[in-house]
């Protein structure tokens, strides 16, 4: 999936936490988990965004990670079992969030992987950036 589509994917997925959201009873364990979801399930979209800004293979791993610790199926789980919402009504939801979870576990392990079989990047390890700056304007 290109970027473009992922960013438009983790953004419908952000509006549906929100609709759910505000679906939830009127009440005080409803309106905590409802924060709490609201945050995580936004985030998931944003942290996404701010990776493709990375301005490193690291940087991006970096930020890709927050994604990846995404604790908004923790926050399902509490509305489920706390008899809040019904699992019929989350499942898709949380089918969507596991499956977005999963694709951005693979670009990082594809990230990883690239990463270690560049030359540029096995000598960055040795090598401080200053000095390979130098070495490029000879």
């Amino acid at each position: 999936m290109d970027e473009h589509l992922f960013k438009q994917r983790t953004k419908q997925l952000a509006l549906r936490f929100i609709e759910m959201v505000d679906a939830l009873p009127k009440n005080r364990t409803a309106d905590v988990l409802g924060r709490q979801l609201i945050r995580s399930g936004t985030s998931i979209g944003a942290n996404y965004r701010a990776a493709c800004r990375g301005k490193s293979t690291a940087d991006v791993i970096a930020k890709l990670r927050i994604v990846e610790e995404d604790e908004s199926a923790y926050w399902m789980e509490l509305l489920i079992e706390s008899g809040l919402l019904a699992e019929a009504r989350l499942s898709e939801l949380l089918q969507e969030t596991n499956e977005i979870v999963a694709m951005t576990v693979a670009s990082i392990r594809t990230l990883q992987k690239r990463d270690r079989s560049s030359p540029v990047n096995r000598q960055s390890k040795t090598c401080p950036e200053s000095y390979r700056r130098i070495e490029n304007l000879k």
